[in-house]
């Protein structure tokens, strides 16, 4: 039987730093402020001319190059992003096809927000237990600040760049195996998180309007209480169907969107310090690429080993959700 297994992982971040002191000179905010609702203290920001495809393929390069298989072996590229180089078309994906110099492979981006890349790993882990494919790299990449209103101190505070990337690899070895994979979605919540313009239900008495409906929005105090919900229950779930105890759970690595939401699922879930995977506080919010950075971040560190059970956690706009239980599993 084949199974998927988690290869690699590489991510990418812009130098740029905006910290919040320098956001404190942009709207009416202080440092302490942000960090006692958030935990953020600084996020990266995108050079000028520097496109989300750019910094994908970045996080792409290391991911292939860590996993040890020829770039000429990947047979797909799946990007989760909602702020793309292009919107409707072309995709990132394919953009970052060229830059990476992979030609005739199936490319294509998909919307689920900041649960992008377990919603891509899901995709891969069906294409590859189908057969229909081999080698899969998922990236989630954002460039945020494209999107983000700097003159709204609810949500500039929030939002960062960045990519990560990892390589889904085929495998007969089921201890190798990603174990499980968790999505879902309600519509019924879309107004929450969401950015209006842009498409067929964008309408506008003024130029004044759409401009500013290009912009990310948010209702901070709802999404909040919904995310802490239902991330508990999408992690209870996914741990009890597979039979895992939380104390079996290695690092757990949650979207970095704020640390309350973070703190408290992983008190509800019972979960010591040691095995939650925190970032926020260095680069902020950064959507469907937030996961394989904070990947990286405990990769690069020399914290995360062969076999380590690793379970990934999201909620992001539409609302979605998502969790998995992936072993990390480099080639032997």
């Amino acid at each position: 039987m084949v199974y998927a297994a988690f290869r690699s992982i590489g991510a990418y971040v812009p130098s740029k730093i905006l910290s919040n002191e320098d956001l404190s000179k942009m709207v009416d905010t202080t440092d302490e402020w942000i960090t006692k609702r958030t935990g953020i203290k600084e996020r990266h920001i995108a050079a000028e001319g520097e496109f989300t495809s750019d910094m994908g393929a970045k996080a792409a390069e290391i991911a292939i190059k860590r996993s040890g298989i020829d770039k000429s072996k990947i047979d797909m590229i799946i990007c989760a992003t909602i702020s793309p180089d292009y919107f409707c078309m072309p995709s990132t994906a394919t953009i970052i096809s060229t830059k990476l110099g992979l030609a005739n492979v199936t490319a294509f981006d998909i919307s689920a927000a900041c649960t992008g890349f377990v919603y891509v790993l899901s995709i891969a882990k069906a294409f590859i237990e189908s057969g229909m494919k081999k080698n899969i790299l998922i990236i989630g990449a954002e460039r945020l600040s494209s999107i983000t209103d700097y003159t709204d101190r609810g949500t500039c505070i929030l939002f960062g760049d960045g990519a990560g990337a990892a390589v889904i690899s085929a495998t007969n070895d089921k201890s190798e195996a990603i174990i499980d994979v968790h999505t879902g979605a309600d519509g019924g919540f879309a107004d929450l998180l969401m950015t209006p313009n842009g498409g067929s239900g964008s309408i506008h008495d003024t130029l004044d309007q759409e401009a500013k409906s290009c912009f990310m929005q948010m209702k901070g105090n709802e999404t909040f209480k919904v995310a802490v919900k239902t991330l508990t229950k999408d992690v209870v779930e996914i741990l009890q169907e597979n039979n895992i105890q939380s104390s079996d759970i290695k690092h757990f690595v949650p979207h970095q969107a704020n640390l309350r939401i973070i703190k408290a699922v992983g008190d509800a879930l019972k979960l010591k310090d040691e095995q939650v995977v925190l970032t926020v506080e260095k680069f902020g919010n950064t959507s469907g690429a937030s996961i394989p950075m904070a990947i990286n971040d405990i990769y690069e560190s020399g914290k995360l080993k062969a076999g380590e059970l690793m379970l990934l956690d999201a909620f992001g706009g539409g609302l979605t959700w998502g969790s998995a239980l992936v072993p990390f599993s480099p080639l032997k």
